[in-house]
């Protein structure tokens, strides 16, 4: 992957969620100059405990992503190691194929404590 595509993945993504492999919620990241809400972590927060409920009863296994898709926003939730990583996406930008979910698989959302655009809340 090129570093132009990395620069345009990052470019449209407005939000970030890290939650530990339980479902709960570790860090959320938002735009300096942007809604400071995170009311789009409640789904994802519900998404996962349905994951892990389905899970005790039937046998779901190599669960990679999912897309929930919002009136003002598109949300992805990834499998990492170790943790799930929600990123909060421009609903209008159709970014979601197999080079946006592998940079998603290896983004470290702790980067964007480093990145001016973003803030820890």
């Amino acid at each position: 992957m090129t570093v132009i595509e990395e620069t345009k993945f990052e470019t449209y993504t407005l939000g970030a969620a890290t939650f530990d492999l339980s479902g709960l919620p570790k860090q959320y990241y938002t735009l300096v100059d942007g809604s400071k809400s995170i009311i789009w972590v409640q789904p994802i927060f519900q998404a996962l405990g349905l994951k892990s409920l389905l899970a005790a009863s039937l046998p779901i296994e190599n669960f990679t992503h999912a897309v929930i898709y919002g009136k003002e926003y598109t949300a992805v939730v990834i499998k990492q190691q170790g943790n799930y990583l929600a990123l909060l996406i421009d609903p209008h930008i159709e970014l979601l194929d197999d080079q946006f979910l592998q940079w998603a698989c290896s983004f470290d959302a702790t980067s964007l404590k480093n990145n001016p655009k973003f803030q820890v809340i």
